[in-house]
């Protein structure tokens, strides 16, 4: 008697693509709630499962996903402030690239990611009851700031 295999489980074909989110800063050292950006950009692409990757395309921002509560917010600001002060004495001023003392500002990004990757489980972003994506500016303001975001996954 010959027994067959059984039909692999059909896989469907993954799609990817990218897109920015672009902002302006106000602020030295300012925390940006983009998690309705990010949800839009999820229902726009008809990812249905998968995953979003979002990468801040600067060494002076980061990515981070936290609680958006006004206080927590401003006691995460005065904690950056406390840890890598702007005013320290720090090699990188003495002759910066862009003409920006923000020594301090490459310093706290070493304190938190770059980037951030969320699963996507029925067009919906799976994060905690308190999560939100956050951009974190260490270095502002600035008027051009960008966080790139990959969806990847079943469409």
């Amino acid at each position: 008697m010959l027994l067959s295999k059984p039909d692999p489980p059909q896989i469907p074909p993954m799609q990817a693509c990218i897109d920015r989110i672009e902002l302006t800063t106000t602020a030295p050292i300012q925390l940006l709630d983009i998690t309705a950006q990010v949800r839009e950009r999820v229902q726009a692409s008809g990812l249905r499962h998968g995953l979003v990757t979002l990468i801040s395309n600067h060494t002076t921002a980061r990515v981070n996903l936290n609680e958006h509560e006004e206080r927590l917010q401003q006691d995460m600001i005065t904690f950056l402030k406390r840890l890598v002060p702007r005013d320290g004495d720090y090699g990188h001023n003495i002759a910066p690239v862009d003409d920006r003392d923000n020594a301090h500002a490459h310093l706290l990004g070493l304190f938190a990611n770059a980037s951030e990757s969320i699963p996507v489980a029925d067009g919906e972003l799976l994060l905690g009851a308190w999560q939100s994506v956050f951009f974190i500016e260490l270095d502002g303001p600035r008027p051009r700031r960008q966080v790139t975001v990959q969806l990847l996954g079943e469409v």
